[in-house]
Order: C-alpha cells, then structure tokens, then sequence
C-alpha cells in the first residue's frame, strides 16, 4: 500500500494539548494545512514547515477543489474530535479511497457528552443539527429517549427547545455541554420549557443532551403511523396497508427509494423514519400534493426527503439508480412498470399497490412475466352506526411484490 497522501486530525477544545504524540508529530510535519477558522488561532505558529494553509472560509466546494487539486501532494486537515463522526473526514471519504486517507481522531463530541453525563452511549440517538434543520430531531422524540445533537450555535438549542414544547415534550431536560474538555467548559441544565422562559446565555460552541420526557401522542419509528399523522387529501396509503407494505418493501441500510406517484409522500416518509442512511425520492405531479409532501417530511422528521415535481414515467428520466421502487397508483400508465423495472438495479425490488380491477388485473399480468408474490389485504375499521358501532369496510388493495 502506498503512503495516504491525506491525514486528517481530531483535536480537542484545549487545543495543542489535547493532541498525542503521534497527532502531534503529524501535525507538525504538515506542509499544506486545511484547517476551519475556530481551530487557525490555536495552531498559530506552532506548525514551523507549513508553506500553505486552506480554511473552510472559503467554502466548502472551493475549498474541496483545491484539496482535490492536491491529490497525491501530502495534505493535513485539522478538524475537531472524531472527524469519521458526522465530521470532515466522513464527508471528504466521498472522495477519496479509504487507502489514501489516515485518520487520528480525538474523542468525539458525543464521546464526551456521554461521559460527562453517565449515559451509556450505545443507548442514545447520536445526530448531527449542524447546518441542518433541527426538524430532523422529530423522529427521534420518543418518551424515554435520550439524545445527543450536536449544533450550529445558541441559537439552534433554543429552536430544539421550542420545538420540543410544540410537541407536547416542554418537560424534557436539556443539558446544553460548551467547550467540553477546554478551559471555558460550562454545563448547563433546563427544561425545554424553563430554557425559553428563563433565556440563559448559551455559548456558540455547545453540544446539546436531551432526556425526552412528555405524554403527547407516540409517533413510533415502527411503520404505520396513523393516518392523521400526515396532511392529506385522502390520496393517502392506510395506515394498515402503509405497514404491510413497507414490510414488503423491506428498508436496509443506505437503500434508495423511488415512491412513484407520492401522493402525500406517506410510503418515503415512513421509509425515511427507520433510519439505516435510508433515501429516497418522492416523484408527485400535483403541486398542491407537492407541498403536503415536504410539509410532511419536515414535521415526521426527515426533511431530506427528495422531492421531484413530474408525471411518471417522463419525470423518472436522470434520477439515480433505485435499490427500491413503490409503485403506489398509476400501475396501468403506459411505460410506467418498464421504465421503473428498467432502472431498478439487479436484485432490487419492487412493490405496487392496486385498487381498481384494471390495476389488479395489470399485476396479475406483470406476476405472470415476472414471478413474485401477491397478497389481497381488505381491512375493516370500527366505526359508529346509529347508537351502536360496526365495522366499515375499506377498499381491498392487491399487493404485488417481486425481486429483479
């Protein structure tokens, strides 16, 4: 193997002294130094061979350049903690082989939450709200759970609190941890309720522990969410039928979906909330629906839902590749299952939904060219009839399932 070209180095909030040896000999010996503008003071001067340093000031994508630019060239990028950990060396692994990169970490920000906390860290949900809205923090707001964020400044931690009051959770503890392991390290506890009534101070540089704690009603990560969990216009797959099908579809780790006409995006957005990396991209044609789907995703906690304006099969043109494909309505669309079928990758699978007796009849047809399994689901919901109560019948849906 040859020598990585590009070294990446954690380092903590006290600086040169939370480096080791072996850090601190690399990071002596740099030459090209890429380093963000918190960190640039605190290794001023003491890199005396340094000839050329980059700051993410810049920009990422003009800064990625010039590293890029450098490829082959020795290259040393200062970061802070475990740069593998939602940090800089994640993200520059998209471009560069694993064998080119060394990677000296430093206990990361949810390392030293954990400890300072005594929580037990395989037994908390570890996100990142930097530079990212802090609607992502909705799928993980459970009772009980415990949650550790980091953040972008102060001001991210008063949004998380007020979003947790809106959800019924103004009970929850919030330990906001500034500068851990540095010389202004401070630590701070509220409730979400009590932090935006009381307004304390909050330090830019923190990183935010939550004990969740409310009884609004439990939006479960288990698909089948109930149906007045999203906004619909009734175009909406039941809740019965939501769970059988994403059992069908079966999620897995970094798996991209394809839901083809979304409707209010319930299938992607419940894809989305197992989490394991899962994508996915909802393609809608009606603007109006269009809005439902991203009002959806951001209140259930997956705002990076992918949302394509565009009538199926026309718009399915240029998208990456599926693992996944739902094919919800429009089963009988002239070159809608070939296109769909051709660009869903080998070995990946796809589930249609039908409920009309033309939809029904085209599966059976596709089932006879392609094999797979079919199952006819008819549920029934309690519902009053006069003084009494009885069963309402809701429209059977048959279900289409087959492997590439």
């Amino acid at each position: 193997m040859t020598e990585p070209w590009l070294t990446i180095i954690g380092m903590g909030d006290n600086g040169l002294q939370s480096l080791t040896s072996s850090q601190l000999a690399h990071l002596k010996a740099a030459r090209v130094l890429v380093v963000g503008e918190r960190l640039e003071d605190a290794v001023r001067g003491a890199i005396p061979n340094v000839s050329r340093i980059l700051t993410w000031g810049a920009g990422f994508r003009p800064t990625l350049d010039e590293i890029l630019k450098l490829r082959g060239t020795p290259v040393t990028v200062l970061a802070t903690g475990d740069p593998m950990h939602f940090g800089i060396g994640a993200t520059l692994r998209r471009y560069v082989e694993a064998g080119d990169m060394r990677v000296l970490p430093s206990p990361s920000a949810f390392s030293l939450a954990a400890a300072r906390l005594g929580w037990p860290l395989q037994s908390v949900a570890q996100i990142s709200l930097h530079g990212r809205p802090v609607a992502h923090l909705h799928r993980h707001i459970l009772p009980g759970a415990r949650i550790v964020a980091l953040t972008s400044d102060g001001q991210a931690v008063r949004d998380v609190a007020a979003l947790l009051v809106k959800r019924g959770f103004g009970a929850s503890i919030l330990h906001v941890l500034e500068h851990m392991g540095g010389e202004k390290e401070r630590l701070l506890h509220h409730t979400a309720e009590d932090l935006l009534r009381e307004a304390p101070e909050i330090g830019d540089f923190n990183t935010l522990a939550i004990d969740c704690a409310g009884s609004s009603p439990l939006l479960s990560p288990v698909p089948g969410l109930p149906d007045d969990a999203f906004r619909h216009d009734g175009q909406l797959t039941k809740r019965e039928i939501r769970a059988a099908t994403l059992s069908l579809l079966a999620p897995f780790p970094n798996a991209l979906l394809w839901d083809v006409g979304a409707g209010c995006g319930s299938i992607a957005v419940e894809w989305l909330r197992t989490g394991m990396g899962t994508r996915a991209i909802a393609i809608e044609p009606k603007p109006e629906r269009l809005a439902m789907i991203r009002e959806n995703a951001d209140v259930l906690g997956v705002p990076d839902l992918d949302v394509v304006e565009g009538e199926a099969p026309q718009a399915l043109s240029g998208l990456d590749a599926p693992d996944v494909i739902f094919i919800g309505g429009g089963i009988t669309t002239e070159g809608l299952f070939e296109t769909c079928w051709q660009a869903l990758k080998p070995g990946g699978r796809l589930v249609a939904n039908a409920v009309t007796l033309e939809g029904e009849a085209m599966l059976v047809r596709l089932r006879g060219l392609h094999g797979g399994e079919m199952s006819r689901i008819a549920v029934s919901r309690a519902a009053p009839v006069g003084r009494f109560c009885g069963w309402k019948s809701l429209m059977p849906v048959t279900m289409w399932s087959v492997v590439k």
